[in-house]
């Protein structure tokens, strides 16, 4: 059975008051509870969701919070891939070489 680990990408768009308008940053929520802005890695959903392809990660889903209308916008990629199988230990010794009593 084929276990998985699951992580998020979390786009925000952000009314500025300068006029620069608008700030977004993404940010990363890692399988191990790690989060990390990753902002500086493209300025692109496209550029940052190839970014997690390339580390086998595969998009299963896309929600936005419909509770932030006009100055702001939230978008969630939810993402999952396997995760590899243990590799199993290797014996000291081979078990034919091991003399039973």
């Amino acid at each position: 059975m084929a276990k998985w680990e699951y992580a998020l990408l979390v786009r925000r768009r952000t009314a500025r008051i300068d006029e620069a308008g608008w700030e977004i940053t993404f940010t990363w929520y890692g399988p191990d509870g790690s989060m990390l802005d990753v902002t500086p890695l493209g300025d692109t959903a496209l550029a940052h969701l190839n970014h997690a392809g390339l580390q086998s990660w595969e998009l299963v889903a896309v929600t936005e919070d419909p509770s932030m209308p006009g100055t702001s916008e939230l978008h969630r990629y939810h993402m999952k891939r396997p995760v590899p199988a243990p590799v199993p230990r290797q014996r000291a010794f081979p078990a034919s070489r091991i003399r039973r009593g």
